[in-house]
């Protein structure tokens, strides 16, 4: 992923964002040494962000797509009432038997579950509403869990989308974007024109849109 923002000020501000629960920082060390994309991961700046969205939001019913080795989900359990849940939606059956041993090994099973399979197959299924929805998953299919978690999603809940910059590759000065980039360029058009919601495109990490229904 392109660093868009000055490595130095990353650095500071990951220094000054509240440190991760040791079972968070094994499941960082982890995913680092054991997989080649780690960087698919939230890390410490970006599961904090989430945490205080799940917390402020009163969120107690999450849906995850994509879940990984289970890092985010980990990360907004902390900011769950008693009770509360989160559902992730993960393709990958290695990256789900690992996110489960993570989520096992953070003690939270009883508040976050892993469904395997494809996520809009998954969709289908699932009942809503949810009070808070983090897409961070295939880019190219963003569009299409976007319109299956609309309906889904509670009166004052929120979509939260990861990646939506794609380290620049957004930009209309960027000539050649790759696959991603272009799905994210169409549905960052698609999401400020749409009058059915109200967004924000922040510039945390990789870009993180934060979205609400209008009215």
């Amino acid at each position: 992923m392109t660093q868009l923002v000055d490595p130095e000020v990353l650095e500071y501000a990951d220094a000054h964002t509240t440190a991760p629960p040791g079972h968070l920082e094994s499941v960082d060390a982890a995913t680092r040494e054991g997989f080649g994309a780690w960087g698919m991961m939230v890390g410490r700046q970006e599961g904090r962000f989430l945490e205080l969205l799940v917390f402020a939001a009163q969120a107690t019913r999450i849906l995850e797509i994509g879940t990984f080795t289970g890092y985010s989900a980990i990360a907004m359990a902390a900011g769950l009432p008693k009770g509360g849940a989160i559902i992730s939606l993960e393709l990958d059956p290695h990256h789900a038997q690992v996110a489960r041993g993570n989520i096992a090994a953070a003690g939270l099973e009883s508040s976050i579950s892993v469904i395997e399979g494809p996520a809009l197959r998954s969709l289908e299924e699932l009942q809503g509403p949810f009070d808070l929805v983090f897409i961070d998953a295939d880019k190219v299919s963003y569009d299409a869990y976007y319109e299956a978690v609309l309906p889904k999603l509670a009166p004052h809940g929120l979509v939260v989308v990861d990646n939506t910059l794609q380290g620049g590759g957004v930009l209309a000065s960027e000539r050649d974007p790759h696959e991603g980039a272009r799905a994210l360029r169409a549905f960052n058009d698609k999401v400020v024109n749409d009058p059915r919601v109200v967004c924000v495109l922040t510039t945390i990490r990789d870009g993180v849109t934060l979205i609400r229904r209008a009215g």
